[in-house]
């Protein structure tokens, strides 16, 4: 077994184990909350710090792409106006693996007073963001697959895995169909194989009888 395969295969235990640890009401009250908010018109608001950060825009950006109305909040900037993004009806999607990240837990407190329903997505269930959220997913791993256990790896496997099938859910609950999605991505190799026809294929028959009455 070469190195990368047991990186791999650690990672991929990690998720497996992933999928045994949440809990299936919160899992259920997550997409609940999630469908809702798309029926109300609303967006998910979805915010991290560092590598949870960009785990969090990658959730955000495929979200929206499916139709379901999505935005990173920096929480940094968020406590400088970009709060104003947040409104009610909104569902707030908050990364972290610790829990305990104080950016998150500086603007839990502004979420709560503007009614807006926030889901942790944390690697420990018994931190102070999962004890402040309404609804906690348990994205909690035994160990990264760096060798000092300490680079975010496994754990950002885990919350991007996590992502990928509330997304999926999502699509299925909504009814979100091919036409649905190709509104959405018109361009690229998908949006070809969601939009493209044959018409579009066929090349215009040229019009031969100026030519032919030019040559007589």
């Amino acid at each position: 077994m070469t190195a990368l395969t047991r990186c791999l295969q650690e990672e991929a235990s990690a998720i497996a184990a992933a999928s045994t640890r949440l809990d299936p009401d919160e899992v259920e009250a997550a997409l609940a909350l999630l469908v809702q908010c798309s029926a109300n018109r609303a967006k998910l608001v979805i915010t991290g710090v560092g590598k949870s950060g960009i785990v969090a825009r990658k959730i955000a950006a495929t979200s929206s792409s499916i139709g379901l109305t999505s935005v990173f909040l920096n929480p940094v900037d968020a406590l400088h106006g970009d709060l104003g993004i947040v409104n009610a009806d909104d569902v707030a999607l908050m990364l972290s693996n610790s829990g305990e990240t104080d950016e998150l837990l500086a603007i839990l407190p502004h979420l709560s007073l503007r009614g807006t329903v926030c889901i942790a997505l944390v690697g420990r269930i018994d931190s102070k963001l999962a004890r402040g959220c309404d609804v906690v997913l348990n994205a909690s791993v035994d160990r990264e697959i760096c060798s000092l256990n300490l680079a975010p790896t496994a754990s950002t496997a885990v919350n991007m895995t996590i992502g990928d099938p509330l997304a999926a859910l999502w699509m299925e609950r909504s009814g979100i169909s091919a036409e649905d999605l190709a509104i959405n991505h018109p361009a690229g190799s998908l949006g070809r194989q969601l939009t493209l026809t044959v018409a579009d294929l066929m090349v215009p028959a040229l019009n031969l009888r100026p030519l032919h009455h030019m040559l007589y």
